[in-house]
């Protein structure tokens, strides 16, 4: 996917693209001094940026261009080293908009946030799926 092949954020955060493939994606970040809140925990927007990364390469495997149109995500613990891992699935794929589902787990699995994100389709030039489920996710 030549999308993300280069994306200055992601590599400004420190997300690393993990896994990749048709309505799943999985994205890393190590937690580095960076990254971390004044608690020495990582900081919640760090989290964010990472499912937010992982949710938005899950959209795009369908080969079309998608915004952030709206989102919410759960913080439920947090971690001080280590690696967190965000692992988005794609839930449901519309005309227009594409409904990810993302989970940030930690040591041992621990489950760190989840959250779901909306994502808007920006290229309407690109193959066009049915108000059905997907079978992607």
């Amino acid at each position: 996917m030549q999308r993300s092949k280069h994306n200055p954020f992601m590599e400004h955060s420190f997300n690393e693209l993990a896994e990749l493939t048709p309505g799943r994606a999985v994205t890393s970040l190590t937690i580095r001094p960076e990254v971390r809140n004044p608690y020495g925990m990582v900081h919640g927007g760090a989290l964010y940026t990472l499912a937010d990364n992982a949710a938005g390469f899950a959209a795009h495997t369908d080969g079309r261009a998608y915004v952030t149109q709206s989102s919410n995500l759960y913080f439920l613990r947090n971690q001080t080293e280590g690696v967190v891992r965000a692992e988005a699935k794609v839930r449901r794929r519309g005309r227009t908009t594409c409904l990810v589902e993302v989970d940030i787990t930690g040591k041992d699995g621990a489950l760190l946030a989840s959250g779901t994100f909306v994502y808007f389709c920006v290229d309407q030039t690109g193959p066009l799926h049915s108000d059905s489920p997907s079978p992607e996710g």
